[in-house]
């Protein structure tokens, strides 16, 4: 077994806060002219005034960083201008940290000291969360109900007028489109007084005809809640679609068809009815044991606001990011509607554990033990589950089962998925995203998965780490998989990055963009292409 990702990717402390242009090799398409965005933890030392180091534990806590690339052509469409800027937007909490040498607050897998009293941590719930954030899991540009001037690039637009970075909690922290400055943090009930609760999803989803953004929010308590809201693109106003009662749980994306919003509460129930979290201090060791015994379930809510219509449950699982979704006639009555959903699951809870640092990191004594059955535990599967016959004038008090269509052999899926994003509600065949086929301590190449052969295809590079790939459609493209993708890849023999682009199709490199550092691994991206004036 290979180990390359080595501290480069993880414990780097590589930034470009002024714009800077990098070294472009081969062809780049002219209709990816526009701006990406990438968002991801850099770095998780630092070095406290008490001559000590204090180090996050996870991966999940480092310290929050945006990336952006802003991609132009000239006039006849030559050699494009790559230009890069990067900045760390927790300036305030990395101050906290250098003075006090400590981290107040909840995180999502920071270890408690072990020295901590029990006094203290029963004394600590009580008190409200307040300081510094870190926000920085998800991108997403222009949502509705915000109103600003766009950034001019060389006579066109941006089209970027927000910013905002999301995470599991119900806050968001926006940011300046162009110099990536955090403006501030804000919470979900300013969009709706009922969204009070602690929990939401980093992806929210987006309807790409409407425009219209929708995502849930958890009050975690005795009675749990959840509330599925959206956000109307046109009037910029939030509607509670749905509230009900329900396993409060880490969920992190959800599903979204014409019709129908879909949560899925899977696995990865937070015990104590939440009270666990202000215990633990932390996402993770709040989180009960798997019980392989206990069903997921699934709620499906009408879009229309005739509230929770329909539930599911299925086989015990672990999800962090859904794919897509879409409804089709009915296998039993063609007058029906099935809807079909896709995501990236996990059999257990393993690979929340997997990443921790010292398991990531290839230098780490500890990366080296977490390999072997222990390592394949946290493999991923594609998978597709139907859920029949959905009746919104008819909804069943009692959870029907939902069908497992297919998984995939773990050595073909994906993490970090990715669709072309026209094919969102829709039926589609191709899926691309990270590979993990043991080939490191991370991810070892970029994959693109048929969902009619369930084959799939690679690219890959001895000892280059890619991150997200984020799908550009080609304008004129006829076929689903015309375009192409973008991801960030570390070189770890030379400990530099470049902003990789493939042809979607049969993941050909076309053209890169090199830079003069590491950038750290990341989590998601989104890319906006500019317009003309």
């Amino acid at each position: 077994m290979e180990s390359w990702p080595n501290s480069a990717g993880f414990d780097t402390d590589f930034e470009e806060h002024k714009s800077v242009e990098l070294t472009v090799k081969g062809k780049i398409p002219h209709y990816v002219a526009g701006v990406l965005y990438r968002t991801g933890p850099l770095g998780f030392r630092v070095q406290t005034d008490q001559e000590k180091t204090w180090a996050a534990n996870h991966w999940f806590d480092g310290f929050s960083c945006v990336h952006r690339f802003e991609i132009s052509f000239p006039k006849d469409y030559s050699t494009p201008r790559v230009c890069y800027n990067s900045r760390r937007t927790v300036d305030e909490l990395l101050e906290v940290v250098r003075k006090t040498g400590k981290l107040e607050g909840i995180t999502f897998g920071r270890k408690r000291d072990p020295c901590e009293s029990f006094f203290y941590k029963v004394m600590s719930m009580f008190k409200p969360a307040t300081g510094p954030q870190n926000v920085g899991v998800t991108v997403s540009i222009n949502m509705p109900s915000e109103q600003t001037g766009t950034q001019a690039v060389n006579g066109h637009s941006t089209g970027v007028e927000t910013l905002y970075l999301k995470t599991d909690a119900s806050r968001m922290n926006q940011i300046d489109p162009e110099t990536l400055e955090p403006k501030g943090v804000c919470r979900q009930y300013i969009l709706h007084p009922s969204l009070i609760g602690q929990l939401s999803a980093a992806h929210a989803e987006t309807d790409p005809g409407t425009g219209d953004v929708f995502n849930y929010n958890l009050e975690m308590g005795r009675k749990s809640r959840y509330r599925v809201f959206r956000i109307s693109s046109s009037t910029g106003k939030t509607e509670i679609l749905a509230t009900f009662t329900a396993t409060p749980a880490y969920v992190h994306s959800f599903f979204l068809t014409e019709h129908y919003v879909v949560l899925c509460v899977w696995n990865s129930h937070i015990s104590w009815g939440g009270l666990s979290v202000l215990y633990r201090k932390n996402i993770l060791d709040a989180i009960a044991s798997f019980d392989p015994s206990s069903k997921a379930k699934w709620y499906v809510v009408d879009r229309a606001g005739r509230g929770l219509v329909a539930t599911y449950e299925s086989e015990a699982f672990f999800c962090f990011h859904t794919i897509n979704a879409w409804e089709q006639p009915s296998s039993s009555d063609a007058k029906k509607t099935d809807l079909i959903c896709e995501l990236s699951m996990y059999e257990n809870l393993d690979v929340m554990h997997r990443f921790y640092y010292d398991n990531l990191m290839s230098s780490h004594e500890s990366s080296k033990a977490y390999a072997g059955q222990k390592r394949r535990s946290c493999l991923a599967r594609h998978a597709q589950f139907r859920l029949p016959v959905v009746e919104p004038g008819n909804p069943s008090s009692e959870p029907r089962p939902a069908d497992v269509l297919f998984k995939s052999d773990p050595m073909v899926a994906q993490e970090l998925p990715t669709i072309n994003p026209s094919y969102a509600m829709r039926k589609h065949r191709y899926t691309y995203g990270t590979a993990d086929r043991l080939k490191s301590t991370f991810m070892d190449g970029i994959v693109k998965f048929d969902n009619v052969t369930q084959t799939a295809i690679f690219w890959d590079t001895e000892a280059h780490t890619p991150g997200e790939p984020i799908f550009v459609a080609d304008p004129e493209g006829v076929e689903e998989d015309d375009g192409v993708l973008l991801s960030v890849v570390l070189d770890g023999v030379e400990e530099k990055s470049y902003l990789l682009v493939l042809r979607a199709k049969d993941l050909v490199e076309l053209g890169r963009a090199e830079m003069k550092g590491p950038v750290a691994f990341g989590f998601h991206g989104a890319h906006k292409a500019l317009r003309k004036d």
